[in-house]
């Protein structure tokens, strides 16, 4: 999409606040609807991003050879960088093997789904809506919670979340009560945001740009027009880099809770 008024240019006494996106780049019509449930364009693309993930995944290891065939090794390759690059640096082969199976979905969901923001047709990251990476968050988070109580016991996981320290004193109720407020609230608050906030301002700047390079196409206007499809180019290019570099510093502050779970109480 373009534009949303595609006769608007400049110099043709239509203002750019008139085509300029907004609040309204992030509303969609629903497609259909099932069961009282609306379907609409995100919702198409998380699901199909996850079809893409577990698609790939099965064909490259539905029948894993000794000497793999180019999909398995890309596989492997994908699956090797999250198992060591992350989650053994962070947990730990012996404690972090058994969390290697969600860290790579989440990886490779996660980035699936930012990846939409530059494909044609489809130009739209998911979890720039707020409810997917609030979802993603909230699966780290009840397993953070649940694994901290399961190792340390009621006592013990109220200790290891509110930071418990008998050395501090008399200070110790008021730092055990602002780590309470920051791990339970504010933790999975933030890993939430940090994702949907990096989508959402990278839609918005490419959206900007897309758009104002139509719109000052016109007389004079095309060579502020070329500056900005440069300008496209240019945000394109970063947001490959963003798209993989928030996959992949979600998973690790996922991989940060887990082992603060797992650790030992002192």
């Amino acid at each position: 999409m373009l534009a949303f008024e595609t006769d608007c240019h400049i110099f043709d006494g239509c203002g750019f606040n008139e085509v300029s996106p907004g609040l309204h780049s992030f509303v969609f019509k629903p497609m259909f609807e099932a069961g009282g449930i609306e379907f609409n364009k995100p919702m198409l693309l998380a699901l199909l991003s996850t079809i893409i993930v577990v698609a790939f995944f099965w064909a490259a290891f539905n029948k894993p050879k000794l000497i793999p065939g180019k999909l398995q090794m890309v596989g492997e390759a994908g699956l090797d960088f999250v198992r060591r690059s992350v989650v053994y640096e962070t947990l730990g082969k012996r404690e972090g093997e058994k969390y290697v199976p969600l860290m790579v979905s989440l990886f490779f969901l996660i980035w699936i789904m930012n990846l939409w923001a530059i494909i044609p047709i489809a130009q739209f990251p998911a979890p720039s809506i707020i409810g997917f990476p609030v979802a993603f968050a909230a699966i780290v988070y009840v397993l953070w919670v649940s694994l901290t109580f399961k190792r340390h016991g009621f006592v013990g996981g109220l200790k290891n979340i509110g930071g418990y320290d008998k050395s501090l004193g008399p200070v110790l109720p008021v730092v055990m009560s602002i780590e309470f407020f920051s791990n339970l609230l504010i933790r999975p608050f933030t890993h939430a945001v940090r994702l949907f906030a990096n989508m959402f301002a990278g839609h918005v700047l490419l959206l900007i740009f897309t758009i104002a390079s139509w719109y000052m196409l016109n007389g004079i206007g095309i060579a502020y027009a070329g500056v900005s499809f440069v300008m496209v180019i240019l945000l394109t290019a970063f947001e490959l880099f963003i798209q993989a570099l928030q996959a992949y510093v979600f998973i690790l502050l996922a991989c940060n809770y887990i082992q603060g779970a797992l650790a030992e109480h002192h």
